[in-house]
């Protein structure tokens, strides 16, 4: 049954779908018009009859449809959000909603479409392949820094733990050691501050500088991993990493330019609060900022001086924000907002969405995103809550994980929760990575297939209660699951969860607890203290495939055990060597290389087989446009949807 708020919105619809046919429609004129006609007479000329044609010009009135007559108007696009921007300053902070502004402000480097990678401000995206980026064999001796065979960041003493050139780990003994080192190559486009002055490649130097002040409050993980980075020309730069630094994403370390020249009197901790550097900055984006009312809207005007000619394609933007989303989608329906944004908009609001789309006033954008929601089997619990001390050790055997994967209707879950326009995931990956491999495990949903994989693994339902037991101690599978409180769509797919459970003789109790209790760390952590039967939440996919997250060593629990510490991510505990050897293969070389391909792949070949998640299906990012709003589109590895706002248009 259809809530209020539904119905409330599907009435705005049909209001504002009859005033705009109305606005549509042609109006009826009067007119009086001269009309030129050829006529042909019949008249009698001496005696005969004879056929005359001429030409007359009459006056006549006639009632004609007049086309309103189109003033085209500036190119004004109003962009509405729920959030307001915390700041503009790119390492104040990372909000989606500041990143939306950043980008019409900075100019986009590198872009991160469709699960690769893309150059816009650079000249191109440096490779091994292409020369600008190469691997060189360099001397290590003790007391100089590198990175280590465990990949932390140390100064070399005796005892210490490298890998060679050669690709063997070898114990540091006084004698030199040739290790690789990574150097790559920058050029960016030739481009100008909005204030008149070129960007140099010393701005970025710069900015590699600021972000390595400890005053900076963001992350310093290959700024420690930097061994030099430094201007070689007027737009040229090259990053030089510590030796044994394998960079996965080496053709990143490119830094975003700053304004030296209006920001170089400040130091990093007065940046982070500066009018010029959080509200207002001079910036080499296609816009520039006019005015920032708080709590209300910020205004940007077209950069006079982008490098790009005939860019951007807009007289100006405005930001709103607006943090009530029926108001939001309200505005977009009466054409008061020309976008909303993601963090104002979710899967829930897709029936209103739907609806304005069939009656021609809202484009919607479903997209897939980077974030896939999963269940966790506790294959390897800890403690007092260990597999035969605290419960049976139901998930060892992986053809319970097997079945119990086949005996989720997950495609049940998208269409019900997500209204179909979601996937199923089979891996820590979506089937349109470029790394997805044929050959993987896809397992459907098939109760009979499930029920007589779980009988030949012996757990049968002996006393007729329709619960199957634990073959060794005769105790029902009954198991529990948890996460998160507050969550409706979470609430959901349990619900479904446990319901297809039981068509399997599976008992699954549900419970909820708040983020804080249910996220928090080993041991008083449920769910990374590896005390749970079945634990769902979600985690980070992205252009880097994910394997790390579920190797031996990142299994949670104390390092003096030999587990990966209670901040680590592998909550399962499974550990299969195979799934190891294969992710390490690929963490441990470059995009491009055969080891970095096969080694993903083969990692999820065994980990779409051996199952130690039930990877259910990817969240997504919504967004919605007017009809009249040309270039937009909602990316899922591009973070924010307004990274192409120099080529976004208004038709008139």
């Amino acid at each position: 049954m259809l809530n209020k708020k539904r119905w409330a919105i599907i009435a705005l619809v049909v209001a504002l779908v009859a005033v705009a046919l109305a606005a549509c429609t042609p109006s009826t004129e009067t007119v009086t018009v001269e009309v030129t006609r050829v006529v042909t007479e019949t008249v009698v000329e001496e005696g005969q009859t004879v056929e005359v044609t001429r030409v007359v010009t009459e006056t006549v009135v006639e009632t004609v449809e007049v086309e309103p007559e189109v003033v085209a108007g500036p190119k004004d696009l109003i962009v509405c959000m729920a959030q307001e921007p915390d700041t503009m300053y790119p390492y104040g902070g990372s909000m989606l909603a500041a990143s939306a502004v950043q980008h019409a402000i900075y100019e986009n480097n590198l872009t991160t479409l469709s699960y690769g990678y893309q150059a816009r401000g650079l000249d191109k995206v440096p490779s091994l392949a292409d020369g600008d980026a190469v691997l060189n064999v360099v001397e290590v001796n003790a007391g100089d820094t590198v990175v280590n065979a465990a990949g932390d960041v140390v100064a070399v003493e005796e005892g210490t733990e490298l890998v060679n050139s050669d690709g063997e780990t070898v114990t540091f003994d006084g004698t030199p050691v040739m290790m690789e080192q990574l150097v790559v190559d920058f050029t960016m486009k030739a481009r100008v501050w909005s204030d008149g002055e070129p960007v140099k490649a010393s701005d970025s130097v710069y900015s590699f500088n600021v972000l390595s002040d400890p005053d900076t409050p963001a992350s310093k993980f290959t700024v420690e991993r930097t061994a030099s980075y430094e201007a070689t020309g007027d737009l040229t730069t090259r990053w030089t990493g510590v030796p044994g630094f394998k960079d996965s994403t080496y053709f990143t370390n490119f830094w975003q330019p700053f304004p030296e020249h209006v920001w170089g009197s400040l130091t990093a901790a007065e940046m982070l609060e500066s009018e010029i550097t959080s509200r207002m900055p001079v910036g080499d984006g296609p816009f520039a900022i006019q005015e920032w009312i708080a709590g209300d809207s910020i205004r940007l005007v077209p950069n006079e001086y982008y490098y790009v000619e005939g860019e951007p394609y807009l007289d100006s933007v405005t930001y709103k924000f607006i943090p009530d989303t029926n108001q939001l989608i309200a505005q977009l329906l009466s054409g008061a907002c020309d976008i909303g944004t993601q963090d104002g908009l979710g899967a829930d609001q897709a029936p209103f969405l739907i609806e304005a789309e069939n009656n021609g006033l809202l484009t919607p954008y479903f997209q897939t995103g980077t974030v896939y929601e999963h269940i966790d089997f506790g294959v390897n619990s800890y403690g007092d809550y260990g597999d035969g001390v605290g419960r049976p050790d139901w998930f060892e055997d992986v053809r319970v994980r097997q079945a119990m994967t086949m005996c989720t209707d997950r495609q049940s879950m998208v269409d019900n929760i997500l209204y179909g326009r979601s996937e199923v995931i089979n891996t820590y990956i979506p089937s349109v990575h470029p790394l997805y491999p044929e050959g993987l495990t896809e397992w459907p949903y098939d109760v009979e297939a499930a029920n007589a994989l779980l009988d030949e693994a012996g757990f049968v339902d002996t006393d007729g209660d329709g619960i199957r037991e634990d073959p060794a101690t005769g105790t029902p599978f009954a198991v529990t699951l948890g996460t998160t409180t507050g969550n409706e769509m979470r609430q959901q797919l349990t619900q479904i969860f446990k319901e297809n459970q039981l068509q399997c003789g599976i008992d699954v109790e549900l419970y909820y607890l708040p983020s804080s209790e249910w996220f928090a760390d080993g041991p008083d952590g449920v769910l990374f203290g590896r005390r749970f039967d079945l634990g769902e939440f979600a985690w980070l996919t992205g252009v880097e495939p994910s394997c790390s997250l579920y190797i031996t060593d990142s299994i949670t629990g104390p390092e003096e055990e030999g587990f990966g510490g209670w901040g680590n991510s592998n909550d399962t505990g499974w550990s299969n060597a195979d799934f190891d050897a294969a992710c390490k293969r690929a963490l441990g070389a470059l995009p491009g290389t055969e080891d970095y391909t096969q080694g993903h792949i083969d990692a999820q070949v065994v980990f779409s087989q051996e199952v130690p998640v039930i990877p259910l299906f990817l969240r997504l990012k919504v967004a919605a446009a007017r009809p009249n709003v040309l270039n937009f589109g909602v990316d899922p590895t591009q973070n924010s949807e307004m990274y192409n706002i120099y080529e976004l248009d208004l038709q008139q």
